[in-house]
């Protein structure tokens, strides 16, 4: 969708302005997101505490987007597809400020897990993270180039995050119980891999917002979920046979 051009170029000026800002902050959170887990993978607690650090930005960005927008709203009283850039920027920021979030959890929690022994399942993470990570990615490029049908397939990807979560919660709960000294490490590394789940969430919200924004539709239908840690049921059995090893059902 190409955006109309406006006798009064500032005004056009303040609506580039307004995706400029937008675009840097998915730029910083979906570094954030990579960030945290390098922290997660090398065990570097100083990588982690960067992170942290780093989410003010994202913060600040979303702070200079909503005065912009609301000089904008005020002074230009924009109508229809004006209007709509100006409500999605609002929208994509919001979503994109909590994504920055989401990773500084995550590191929070890598800070921790570095001072106690790792255990396999962590392995498992940094995978789930390229996906949230492609889908940011793509999500940013289909709003800089006002694709729809590209916002559509992030849509749909979302339920890739959401299965590698529900393999990741059932490996966890089975290394919980097999051995109580597993508890704490899987416990923060659940912790992490919802939060990312979270992310995939978030970025999907994005690609709803952009496909609005281009088409002036909400999209219909209910989102494709993969998530189904709600209704997982892992139960410790013991028989003579099998040593007192657990067992899921």
């Amino acid at each position: 969708m190409t955006a109309p051009k406006h006798i009064v170029h500032s005004f056009d000026d303040e609506l580039k302005g307004l995706s400029q800002v937008v675009t840097r902050m998915g730029g910083l959170a979906e570094t954030q997101l990579a960030t945290a887990v390098e922290a997660l993978t090398h065990r570097d607690t100083a990588l982690a505490e960067q992170v942290v650090l780093g989410d003010a930005a994202i913060d600040a960005l979303e702070e200079e987007l909503a005065e912009r927008a609301v000089r904008l709203l005020a002074l230009r009283q924009p109508m229809a597809t004006d209007l709509r850039e100006v409500i999605a920027a609002l929208k994509i920021s919001s979503d994109v400020e909590r994504i920055g979030d989401y990773a500084a959890n995550v590191a929070k929690r890598v800070m921790t897990l570095n001072q106690i022994p790792p255990i396999p399942p962590a392995n498992g993470v940094p995978r789930m993270t390229r996906l949230a990570q492609n889908m940011i990615k793509d999500t940013l490029d289909a709003y800089a180039t006002r694709d729809a049908e590209r916002a559509i397939d992030v849509w749909h990807r979302d339920a890739e995050v959401d299965e590698m979560y529900t393999g990741l919660f059932r490996e966890l709960l089975t290394y919980m119980m097999e051995d109580p000294r597993n508890i704490t490490p899987s416990t923060h590394l659940l912790f992490i891999a919802k939060n990312i789940e979270r992310i995939g969430d978030h970025t999907t919200n994005i690609a709803e917002t952009i496909h609005y924004l281009v088409t002036g539709r909400r999209m219909v239908g209910g989102r494709p979920k993969g998530d189904t840690t709600s209704f997982q049921v892992v139960e410790p059995m013991t028989n003579a046979g099998d040593g007192g090893k657990t067992k899921e059902p």
